[in-house]
């Protein structure tokens, strides 16, 4: 008999909204947005993005988790990995009882038929998924709708005899999870680039081939087993990790799509090239947002709250890096004062991503007179942190009151 899984919820949805709402609502978030997203508070005023925070994927998939813990109370509830890239939220599902396979230790003792599994928004490999229900787990399927809308694309692809070129992290969930759909049919192929600069060398080996060992020694680790470029990049068909830089995911299809015009000719682009808007709409939403506050406020720096593994809220930050002032921050600890602030550095949108180690800064926040700050947020970071980054900034900028000042 086929192991339970749960991908609609378990019915207790209105068990758990007193819970959700306690760990992650914000009155001053709440106050903020009937405001126009407007804050002013003394010499501060914040401008909050008119779409940020948790998206409709990821509040799905906590809010699962909270149902499944209430469910099954008396038995080990898993998660395969982090269920979102948020520290915050992950402790919260910790501290709740609810384990993560991720752990050192973990699971101990082995996993068997009595035990609960929740998969994450990001889902899980084919493989991983295959031994879970061999194993007899019971498995809540949290899957975001949109990266099962890759999914569906990757998978036409493989039937069709399409490679997938994804862009995309090779070692994020997501990534590892929507590749794996291609091999679901025989000879099924996936290449998976990075940014720019990596589609760059793959439209420069569709355009006039090139050294085969030199191609594979820069994307080995990034392409299916047996993969051939001679052979594999004859037809492709274009995917993507659904919270990259919509801007860049659209440029690289583009340049993909004119390399294979160079290469074999328009009137062949129908028989050998594919491409699907598979952009999360949260995603592409949050980035729109971010944009038009710039666009249209003058603020004097970016502050963008979530995990520093997130991808969404790393290119959040690369948005606004290329325009103002921009710290990214993965909690409100990292405000440690009016004079210091802990933040991971920005690379700008034009530069290969990095993943810089957090840093110091000295003299972040204006000391005197009006401050305009641009505040916005990841998929993944819930509303009391913002609130509580709010609340900060408060204190940061009060102006000393007159018995403080004769003191």
């Amino acid at each position: 008999m086929q192991p339970l899984i749960f991908r609609k919820g378990l019915d207790l949805k209105d068990a758990v909204k007193g819970e959700l709402a306690r760990d992650y609502h914000s009155d001053v978030v709440e106050r903020i947005r009937t405001s126009d997203f407007r804050y002013d508070q003394g010499r501060l005023t914040i401008h909050l993005a008119r779409e940020f925070g948790f998206c409709y994927g990821v509040d799905r998939a906590v809010d699962y988790a909270y149902q499944a813990r209430k469910r099954f109370a008396d038995q080990r509830v898993f998660l395969t990995g982090e269920i979102i890239h948020n520290p915050h939220v992950n402790e919260k599902l910790r501290t709740a009882g609810i384990r993560f396979l991720s752990d050192p230790g973990e699971p101990s003792p082995g996993l068997g038929a009595g035990d609960v599994v929740i998969i994450p928004a990001f889902g899980v490999t084919v493989h991983e998924l295959a031994r879970l229900q061999g194993l007899g787990c019971t498995l809540v399927d949290t899957t975001c709708g949109s990266v099962l809308n890759v999914w569906k694309n990757v998978n036409r692809y493989a039937r069709e005899g399409f490679t997938a070129v994804i862009h995309g992290k090779v070692k994020h969930e997501e990534t590892q999870a929507t590749a794996s759909q291609a091999l679901k049919t025989s000879g099924g192929r996936y290449l998976v680039v990075l940014d720019r600069v990596e589609a760059g060398h793959v439209c420069q080996y569709i355009r006039g081939g090139g050294e085969r060992e030199a191609f594979m020694a820069r994307f080995g680790k990034a392409v299916s087993a047996g993969f051939d470029p001679d052979r594999d990049l004859a037809h492709i068909g274009v995917a993507n990790q659904t919270t990259m830089l919509m801007s860049e995911s659209l440029e690289i299809a583009d340049m993909l799509r004119q390399a294979m015009v160079d290469r074999y000719g328009e009137d062949a682009l129908a028989e050998r090239y594919r491409a699907f808007d598979t952009i999360c709409s949260a995603t592409q939403e949050r980035q729109d947002a971010v944009i038009s506050l710039l666009d249209d406020e003058a603020v004097d720096l970016m502050l963008v709250v979530g995990g520093y593994n997130s991808s969404n809220t790393c290119n959040l930050a690369r948005i606004c890096a290329n325009r103002v002032p921009t710290y990214h921050i993965a909690d409100v600890d990292r405000l440690v004062s009016p004079e210091c602030i802990r933040h991971r550095p920005v690379p700008p949108s034009d530069q290969p991503l990095a993943k810089l180690p957090e840093t110091e800064t000295r003299g972040w926040l204006p000391l005197g007179g009006a401050v305009r700050v641009g505040l916005t947020a990841g998929a993944s970071t819930p509303n009391n942190i913002i609130g509580m980054v709010v609340e900060r900034l408060t204190g940061f900028t009060a102006e000393p009151s007159v018995s403080d000042a004769a003191r």
